[in-house]
């Protein structure tokens, strides 16, 4: 069975290049700069791609809504569409001159805040050590949504919505569990040189630093919910998960190389030595039932001793003041295990 062309069954695209550019895969106009309506364009062809996401097109079609999420990061991203449209010979222009710059701007020209409630809202916001985007989401002025939107606009990168995401797994498979936590993101896909992470605010350089060492190209950040991007990292990161990817050289991953010895031939790998666990290591789910089993265990020989011993010192008899002591004495075992040789 021959291979078909998406683009055209799928979408409508006449034959040409394929894959083709950007604007051509959204079904836009050549530099198309409505945010609002290359957002539209892609939610629309999205929820049609996913019609054919079974059976024998499941693969394809997945591929295909992730070029499709990744044209439409490009061009929902200031940067990366000015760079982007310069590839495909657009001249400069100054047509962003008139764009919002800001969070609170952003929300005045979309009518979801009055110029009026500014000054409140600065003020909320510094008194609480907020930025914008978060202080009107506590003050219930703007839906989580909109905030997050007008964050990106004053950033200057693009807004993603996680559940029209599909992250690659050798992607995800490249940061490992802790990395994502700690820095609340979601690596979702390269394109052009780039690793696309979603992240809840501007990132951080240590961050985009922990990105290129492992993955061996810088990233690019897109913004997405806080509550999505938790939802989405419990999802593909789950105890037990990815925990210790990414253990390649930065060195050796980024050149694609054998390390190479002084007289220029491949050095000989070393085996692998036993890796030892560290004793600040979490425990996994099945240790930490076994520790507690045995926990419990010698919590209930600590009871039976401390009755036993009570039991002989006054004679083969334990006073009823006295019987509350052995549970006592267990009690404080279990605890003080539990708070140290389970962890």
């Amino acid at each position: 069975m021959s291979e078909i062309d998406v683009y055209k069954e799928w979408l409508g695209i006449p034959e040409g290049d394929r894959p083709p550019d950007y604007y051509t895969l959204l079904r836009l106009v050549m530099f198309e700069d409505d945010m609002e309506k290359i957002r539209g364009n892609y939610r629309k062809l999205n929820g049609h791609v996913r019609k054919y996401a079974t059976g024998q097109y499941l693969l394809r079609s997945q591929e295909l809504l992730n070029e499709m999420a990744k044209a439409m990061l490009c061009l929902t991203d200031p940067d990366g569409k000015h760079e982007y449209d310069l590839t495909l010979g657009r001249e400069q222009s100054n047509a962003e001159e008139d764009e919002p710059k800001s969070t609170l701007d952003y929300l005045i020209a979309k009518s979801l805040i009055k110029r009026s409630q500014v000054s409140e809202i600065e003020h909320f916001a510094e008194a609480r050590g907020l930025n914008h985007r978060d202080a009107v989401i506590q003050m219930k002025l703007v839906e989580p949504a909109d905030a997050t939107r007008a964050l990106a606009v004053e950033l200057r990168l693009p807004y993603v919505d996680l559940e029209d995401m599909l992250p690659e797994d050798n992607v995800l498979d490249q940061i490992p569990r802790r990395v994502v936590k700690k820095h609340q993101c979601l690596p979702l896909f390269e394109d052009r040189g780039h690793l696309l992470v979603a992240c809840i605010d501007e990132p951080s350089p240590a961050l985009e630093d922990e990105i290129r060492m492992r993955c061996g190209v810088p990233m690019r950040a897109v913004l997405a919910l806080p509550r999505a991007i938790n939802q989405a990292i419990a999802k593909h990161y789950a105890p037990g998960m990815r925990e210790d990817s990414a253990t390649e050289e930065p060195a050796a991953k980024s050149n694609g190389k054998a390390a190479k010895g002084e007289s220029g031939k491949p050095e000989k790998k070393a085996a692998p030595a036993a890796k030892a666990k560290s004793k600040s290591a979490p425990l996994s789910a099945e240790e930490a039932q076994q520790r507690t089993a045995i926990s419990a265990i010698v919590a209930c020989w600590a009871t039976i001793g401390t009755a036993g011993i009570l039991y002989f010192l006054n004679e083969q008899s334990i006073p009823f003041l006295y019987m509350p002591i052995p549970l006592v004495m267990g009690g404080a075992v279990f605890g003080i295990m539990k708070a140290t040789y389970c962890k």
